[in-house]
């Protein structure tokens, strides 16, 4: 019964309910929130058993909707949940091996991006599972030393007939067609996709959708886009519909998701086990050449004419036995010699030596010229290539690497050398670190000690404008900006202190007189810092005269050594006149008239 169900699950995976069945017993170990997926078409874009009949658009997918290899794993799939993530012996079920050098690439893409996205939660198992689908693990990988195939892994071409109908976009840079497109590599990219995900993950240079780490790491880059939550089994089925848009297709990929899972292990490059059946039926495209040819089968003896074998003659006197060959002594059994187990490139660094960079130091909110760098070397001094070194900042200027982040994740090429991305200074002024370590492995970090230092500006000028004055209890009215410059150059982003004095001589700001502003406690503001623009000017707010009149300055001084003085003259209103007495006709002033005395009393 088990032979019958396994030649029907290895036959395309054409009925829904046979895919759901193996689907079921190969999530038997998973998390509770990783539910199966539906074996109706109740969640799914096409029925099951019938995705793959209608000829796709490719519209919003990795591949195109290319064909793919439906091989299932076995029903007797590893009980070893955990038992995958490091297992470099050679053992365990021929399909649970996965090549060296492909597995170091799933598994160094997780770790990238773990380092990067870690909301994403991508297992590398999943990047195994497409890598299955799409291309038998870059056929059973075969690569070169670099991780590139031996030859490039060529989809059909995508002419609508049977396929998508997709127009050349490359001009046949990826696939050698100017026509049409056609999917690449052991990911099977088309190459429009490819032109917005290609990485350079092993720092050779290029991105390269034949290179098993290139591929690998613009896959999970693929399926983590819109952050998604691969953990969660909506947006995992998302990932890998966006992928290949089939229902069969993604069942196909979580039963090798969940097969890889419950145990796999490391095997030779150009050894693994090659997939045979594909859901367009052809056997062509891109499935690769069997891994031997069998020797033809020595035909069988004829019979004689007469359908009766011949007699032997017995010679007179009896039968006489023939003489016996001498015995050939037996060879000894020659044992092939064991190749020793690939060691991590993590695991071979012995050292991480900083490369002189010089000085890090730069202005607030500017970029670094430099950025820091390490070489990864072994016991030996030798450099080594493929590790993947993470950079962290470290501190509280704000400095970012570029796109933001405090970390990044780097791969050292041919030399062992890895440079951090680019450095933008914070707006903070002071100190901080970038640590470098090696990830997979506990050797000590290389610190890198940067600083963020002020905008300076040498010459700080009024731009010409009238002399400032106002009366008590008005605001002044002219505009007033100054110009920045250091070196003879503009200044942008300099902060300059603007304060109210009462004298060209005093050192502490005016108890009265002139102020910007009133504070919360109504309390007049007589000091401020303004940021020069990009043009290395700055325009002063509203300043008002205040109560009292007299002779005040405003002096700016800048970072750098800028700075100038402005006079600030405050009047008292003109009083106010006294009426002039109105001249009568006769020409003298007219006067009130006196009141009349009283009569006095008679004597």
């Amino acid at each position: 019964m088990s032979a019958h169900l396994s030649r029907r699950l290895r036959k395309g995976a054409t009925s829904g309910a046979v895919v759901a069945a193996a689907v079921a017993a190969l999530a038997a170990s998973q998390a509770p929130e990783m539910a199966s997926p539906p074996a109706d078409n109740a969640g799914g874009d096409r029925a099951i058993g019938a995705g793959d009949t209608a000829s796709p658009s490719g519209d919003g997918s990795a591949t195109g909707d290319s064909p793919y290899y439906t091989d299932l794993p076995p029903l007797n799939t590893p009980n070893k949940p955990g038992a995958s993530i490091n297992l470099p012996v050679i053992t365990g079920p021929a399909e649970a091996g996965i090549p060296a050098s492909v597995l170091s690439a799933y598994k160094r893409a997780e770790q990238s991006i773990r380092s990067t996205a870690p909301g994403c939660n991508l297992p590398w198992q999943l990047l195994a599972g497409i890598g299955k689908v799409e291309s038998g693990q870059a056929r059973g990988g075969r690569v070169d030393a670099n991780g590139t195939t031996v030859s490039p892994i060529l989809g059909p071409v995508l002419n609508g007939v049977g396929f998508a109908n997709i127009s050349d976009t490359d001009r046949g840079a990826f696939d050698g067609d100017a026509t049409h497109d056609r999917a690449v590599g052991p990911m099977q990219f088309i190459p429009s996709t490819w032109a917005t995900w290609g990485q350079d993950a092993n720092s050779d240079g290029k991105k390269d959708p034949n290179n098993i780490y290139d591929a690998a790491q613009a896959a999970g880059l693929y399926l983590c886009a819109n952050d998604r939550n691969l953990a969660l089994t909506a947006d995992l089925d998302r990932a890998i519909l966006s992928y290949n848009r089939s229902r069969e297709y993604l069942n196909t990929v979580l039963s090798w998701f969940e097969y890889y899972k419950r145990g796999s292990h490391q095997v030779p490059d150009g050894t693994g086990v090659l997939p045979v059946d594909r859901s367009d039926n052809r056997g062509q495209g891109n499935r690769p050449a069997p891994p031997f040819t069998p020797s033809p089968t020595p035909p069988a003896p004829k019979p004689s004419e007469t359908g009766s074998p011949k007699p032997t003659p017995t010679p007179p006197g009896g039968e006489v036995t023939p003489p016996t060959k001498p015995t050939t002594p037996p060879k000894p059994p020659v044992t092939p010699p064991t190749k020793p187990p690939t060691v991590p490139p993590a695991a071979r660094v012995t050292k991480l030596t900083p490369v002189a960079t010089g000085q890090l130091s730069a202005p607030t909110e500017s970029a670094f010229a430099k950025s820091p760098t390490v070489a990864a070397l072994d016991a030996t001094g030798t450099p080594v290539t493929g590790v993947s070194i993470r950079f962290e900042i470290q501190g509280a200027t704000g400095t970012r690497f570029a796109g933001g982040s405090t970390t990044a994740t780097v791969t050292t090429g041919s030399a062992g050398l890895a440079a951090a991305p680019a450095l933008r200074a914070g707006e903070k002024t002071g100190s901080f670190t970038v640590r470098a370590t090696v990830v997979g492995s506990t050797l000590s970090g290389t610190d890198f000690a940067a600083t963020v230092t002020e905008r300076r500006a040498d010459t700080l000028v009024r731009v010409a404008g009238d002399p400032l004055s106002a009366t008590t209890g008005t605001a002044f009215t002219q505009q007033v900006q100054v110009k920045a410059t250091d070196k003879d150059a503009l200044a942008p982003g300099v902060l300059v202190t603007a304060v109210v004095v009462a004298s060209a001589t005093a050192t502490e700001q005016s108890a009265e007189g002139p102020y910007f502003k009133k504070d919360a406690a109504g309390e007049s503001v007589r000091t401020l810092v303004l940021k020069t623009d990009a043009n290395g000017l700055i325009s002063l707010p509203e300043l008002f005269a205040g109560d009292k009149a007299g002779t005040y300055v405003l002096r700016l001084t800048a970072p750098g050594g800028g700075s100038t003085e402005i006079t600030l003259t405050v009047t008292a209103p003109d009083p106010t006149p006294t009426p002039e007495p109105t001249p009568s006709a006769t020409g003298t002033p007219e006067t009130s008239p006196s009141p009349s005395a009283s009569a006095s009393p008679s004597a």
